[in-house]
């Protein structure tokens, strides 16, 4: 006599396992990210006037000053070094200008300790990245 197995059971465990073994490698994948801050604070000159400001940024919202739209995408703080690297990722329009081409007059990575590596050229304005934090 031959023995029936229960395969409805065998693939009800199957499907169990493999999605608890996916939460658990997605859980451990968000773990290894680094988080963003909520907080970027940005040092701006007017060239100008040689007036220079400093200015609070929320992660993911615009902020005017003068005829500049900044927005601060993500700002992370490295851990692995004793002296942490400050990046973030920042767009900047100038309400200004009109030419439809060009929407962003700065649109990449920037370094709080390394300014030179991504400028921000602009004739009127410098934006340097200072510190990010919760």
């Amino acid at each position: 006599m031959l023995s029936k197995k229960n395969t409805k059971a065998g693939k009800v465990n199957y499907i169990l396992a493999t999605v608890l073994s996916l939460l658990i490698i997605k859980n451990i994948h968000a773990e290894t990210l680094p988080k963003s801050e909520r907080i970027a604070e940005l040092s701006v000159l007017d060239k100008v006037s040689s007036k220079n400001t400093n200015i609070k940024i929320q992660v993911g919202e615009e902020f005017s000053f003068q005829n500049l739209n900044i927005k601060v995408l993500k700002c992370y703080n490295s851990e692995f070094d004793d002296d942490p690297e400050v990046t973030a990722y920042m767009q900047v329009k100038d309400t200004t200008m009109n030419d439809k081409d060009r929407v962003f007059v700065f649109n990449d990575w920037t370094f709080a300790s390394s300014p030179s590596i991504r400028p921000f050229d602009h004739p009127v304005y410098d934006v340097w990245l200072k510190k990010c934090y919760s």
